[in-house]
């Protein structure tokens, strides 16, 4: 993995949802990725250090039925907007990474309108194969080699610009072996960019290893910090801290509460006030953290499985930061404290995670590496509980006695081993 991961905290964004851009494709160019650049300041603030960026070349609606890859949607911009982001995002030390993707494009992208079967399955009748039941996303043909040196092509044409890395889209439903062959040629022009996968389910470990990834996004972890917090079952994530260790025997997960694809966290959690607790599990354990845009300041959006259910997570920001509505800050201070707790203790990034209480209400676990350890305690019963946690208090709550930490109802805290 290039070494300047090893430092990244991710700000994800939806690009045309951020800027407010229209739902559907227009012909016309409008200059709203300028508007991004006023968010880098904030960025930092927030002590991040990466911009991740959504979708942001021509599409036909919500950027993942592309259309042309080596234009910017017009409802963003052009190519020059893009740059003097890019421009700016370096010279703040940050970090960019594109969304590819490359598993499926629009009905409009022309290779289907020439009804190229080199690109595609098509079949007898004029069926073809399309994205989990999405017939607008039309399903490359990942066995042809015009489609391989296709996606070569366009991630070198965007490195080349300027930008530090990849998410492959969609990663699960793309053969592992299609990426043996288009990495190792962007590699050998690009040591140093990132690549990850997105991948909701299936053996993590064997497709980064045989399609050469750096990082896979780590859906399992996401979805125990909120059932374990929501269900009161902290055997739930202790068994996947289990399963986390693992991976990190073979790479570094990018470990996330939310994003694009999913309920927000604020919505999501039963109990609002569990929100610190799951925050200081992703600082707590290795991986590469990604904070969702608007997470930061408890944004609230339900996602729905229907037309249009994405949007409500994929909210418009104003276009300068003061314009926030206040009722983030306290949220936004949260993120501050224990990102920055994480920037202090680069070695977390490959820290292993043993737990050694749990109850359904109560967890203490220590996570260590090369340079430290941090003892974590979580309580979410509603009485105080002492946990086995002790050592300087260095965010949380707890009161040294007799037996450990007590921790408040509802409360937790991090300790220095």
């Amino acid at each position: 993995m290039p070494d300047w991961v090893h430092h990244v905290v991710w700000w994800q964004i939806h690009p045309l949802g951020f800027v407010d851009a229209p739902l559907t494709a227009q012909p016309e160019v409008v200059h709203r990725l300028p508007r991004v650049e006023a968010w880098l300041d904030y960025l930092i603030e927030l002590g991040a250090s990466g911009l991740a960026l959504g979708p942001i070349f021509t599409s036909a609606s919500h950027g993942y039925d592309t259309i042309d890859y080596y234009r910017i949607d017009p409802r963003l911009g052009d190519e020059a907007d893009f740059a003097h982001l890019v421009e700016q995002a370096h010279a703040r030390g940050i970090r960019v990474l594109l969304d590819g993707v490359f598993n499926h494009v629009g009905r409009d992208f022309p290779m289907f309108q020439e009804g190229r079967a080199d690109w595609f399955h098509l079949y007898p009748g004029g069926e073809y194969e399309h994205f989990e039941g999405h017939r607008d996303l039309v399903t490359l043909n990942h066995g042809s080699p015009v489609v391989v040196d296709f996606v070569v092509d366009v991630m070198c044409h965007w490195l080349e610009r300027g930008a530090d890395g990849w998410r492959l889209d969609a990663a699960y439903a793309i053969p592992a072996g299609f990426w043996a062959q288009v990495l190792p040629r962007v590699r050998e022009r690009f040591p140093q960019a990132y690549i990850v996968g997105e991948m909701i389910h299936g053996d993590y470990v064997a497709y980064v290893q045989e399609a050469g990834l750096d990082s896979v996004t780590e859906y399992e972890l996401w979805k125990a910090i909120w059932s374990s917090l929501n269900d009161r079952n902290f055997h739930e994530l202790t068994w996947t801290l289990g399963r986390h260790n693992g991976f990190l025997e073979h790479y570094v997960p990018l470990t996330f509460l939310g994003n694009h694809d999913v309920t927000r966290i604020a919505s999501k959690l039963t109990d609002e006030q569990h929100y610190p607790h799951a925050l200081a599990i992703l600082m707590t354990v290795g991986g590469t953290p990604s904070i969702y845009a608007g997470d930061e300041q408890g944004f609230r959006g339900i996602k729905e499985d229907r037309p249009g259910g994405d949007d409500e997570v994929r909210q418009a920001f104003p276009e300068h930061p003061a314009d926030l509505a206040p009722f983030g800050e306290g949220w936004f201070r949260m993120h501050q404290e224990l990102i920055g707790l994480r920037r202090r203790h680069p070695w977390l990034e490959r820290a292993r995670t043993d737990v050694y209480h749990v109850t359904d209400d109560q967890i203490a676990y220590r996570s260590h590496g090369e340079g430290g350890a941090l003892l974590v305690g979580l309580n979410v019963g509603d009485g105080g509980a002492v946990l086995p946690v002790g050592g300087p208090v260095i965010a949380g709550q707890g009161q040294p006695v007799e037996g450990g930490m007590l921790i408040p109802e509802h409360g937790w805290v991090i300790c220095e081993d």
